[in-house]
């Protein structure tokens, strides 16, 4: 790939991106969460189409990024939750749209069995042909996956995440085909959050930040706080505020636990307190923050705002009790798209300024919305613009809006600065200082580290369902955070 540049409405997606990927190779590719990596992806794939660049697939030059055209040089991906026909046998999984058919024009069935037999022993893979496809493990069905990409073949494969949920006996019998596979000449760009798979797999690895090439260095001659110091990179602190918090707790969870999805969650929050919480997908994190915010049971423990207990069974109940979320996913979530910026500020009080005959005053809508324009900051042509035609920094300050107005005890935000533009990012930082100076208690859910190290008193990393690590103000390494956050260091 060469000078691959991608912009999106105030944000520089890739910016000159170079990427080298050579035959027989397994080749990393890391970065924290919006570093690029599923954009440079999408532009492999032929899903995403580059402002500028091109690319080389065995000496053959490529303008045209679409996906025939990537399948038919060569590239297939394999995503993180493999996507079979499960009502079909892993024989018509294999040859699903070009089955052998027989004079009559029949299927020919006798021959698709053999024929699936015959490809996967070539694989060296011991699989059932006749067997459904639903009744595979997660690993031999990401084995199926990528042998059906070299049936097609494909010569480059990217696998995004494939060990995801997988126990060790399975990543290694992966593992183990991935390395078979490479000595017939196969190519392969690994993306992964667990850095200690890197090193094991893999030849060379790539580094991605802010949609930039960082490094690509040889493996053998990599460390991970190297690793990690090039992901993290400098000016940790780039958001600095000091402790606003009161020794007064108005947030606690106490021994709670929902099967399959989080264990024996313990944490409390002061008035004006600002802590973090990190953890990969699948942590645990996400399940807990719709918990508390009524999007989903709480399980089996105790939590409670302002010492009453929380028993919020819907988003609008949370809102009653105190406690606002800022989803991570504001267009599904946290905004209507099509209607007024005013109506998105107040939607969440309209039952407090609602007046009799359920007719909702303009004028305390007018008033409200307008309160908060000038403390966020918000840059609109008037309170009737439609909030999707905002910026995406101001879409989030309208959601910050929203939830500010309800004047929640405890406010939740789940990826704050995600999708938005380095200025806004300082907006959203000095709203919640602001919001923690009112005494609002505030949890944020984050994969960016360097960001949650400036803004946070205290940082907590959740891995596998289990809170792991604490890290106070004097102890934020982001070498040790990440590492915490990857499953790596002791307890603390």
């Amino acid at each position: 790939m060469h000078d691959i540049n991608k912009a999106y409405p105030g944000v520089q997606a890739l910016a000159q991106v170079d990427l080298d990927v050579r035959r027989s190779e397994i080749h990393g590719l890391v970065g924290k969460n919006g570093a690029g990596k599923s954009t440079l992806m999408g532009v492999m794939m032929g899903l995403v189409q580059p402002d500028s660049g091109y690319m080389e697939v065995d000496g053959r030059r490529f303008d045209d990024f679409n996906t025939q055209v990537m399948l038919d040089a060569g590239v297939a991906y394999v995503p993180q939750h493999v996507q079979l026909l499960d009502t079909l046998t892993v024989a018509e999984n294999i040859q699903a749209g070009d089955m052998p058919k027989t004079q009559l024009g029949f299927v020919d069935w006798k021959q698709v069995y053999a024929d699936s037999e015959e490809r996967l022993q070539k694989l060296g893979l011991n699989i059932d042909v006749r067997q459904g496809a639903e009744t595979l493990g997660v690993a031999e069905q990401t084995m199926l996956a990528i042998a059906k990409a070299l049936f097609s073949n494909a010569r480059l494969i990217i696998l995004d995440e494939p060990t995801a949920a997988l126990p060790r006996k399975d990543i290694d019998m992966l593992f183990n085909f991935i390395r078979s596979l490479k000595k017939q000449d196969v190519a392969f760009v690994y993306i992964s959050h667990h850095l200690e798979e890197v090193f094991e797999i893999c030849d060379r690895v790539t580094i991605m930040r802010d949609g930039k090439i960082v490094a690509t260095r040889d493996v053998a001659g990599l460390t991970s706080p190297e690793l990690i110091q090039l992901m993290v990179g400098e000016n940790v602190e780039e958001y600095s505020r000091g402790s606003k918090a009161a020794e007064q707790v108005v947030f606690a969870i106490n021994n709670l636990t929902r099967r399959g999805a989080y264990e024996n969650i313990n944490l409390s929050l002061q008035k004006g307190e600002v802590v973090g919480l990190s953890g990969l997908q699948g942590s645990g994190v996400s399940e807990l923050a719709k918990s508390l915010f009524g999007m989903s049971r709480l399980g089996i423990g105790e939590v409670t705002v302002d010492g009453k207990p929380l028993t919020a069974s819907s988003p609008r109940e949370a809102f009653n009790q105190g406690v606002a979320l800022l989803p991570q996913d504001r267009h599904r979530f946290g905004l209507i798209g099509l209607r007024p910026v005013r109506e998105n500020v107040t939607y969440s009080v309209l039952d407090k300024i609602t007046a009799v005959l359920g007719i909702i005053p303009r004028s305390k809508e007018r008033k409200i919305t307008g309160e908060y324009i000038h403390k966020l900051g918000i840059v609109t042509p008037s309170q009737n613009q439609k909030t999707q035609l905002l910026s995406g920094g101001n879409q989030q300050k309208v959601v910050f809006a929203r939830l500010a107005a309800t004047q929640p005890t405890v406010l939740i935000l789940h990826e704050p600065s995600q999708g938005i533009d380095v200025r806004a990012k300082v907006d959203i930082f000095n709203i919640i200082d602001d919001l923690s100076v009112q005494g609002v208690a505030i949890l944020i859910i984050s994969t960016e580290v360097r960001e949650l190290i400036g803004i946070c008193d205290r940082i907590l990393v959740m891995y596998d369902g289990r809170l792991t690590h604490e890290f106070g103000k004097e102890k934020m390494d982001p070498h040790e955070i990440l590492m915490a956050i990857e499953g790596g260091g002791g307890n603390e």
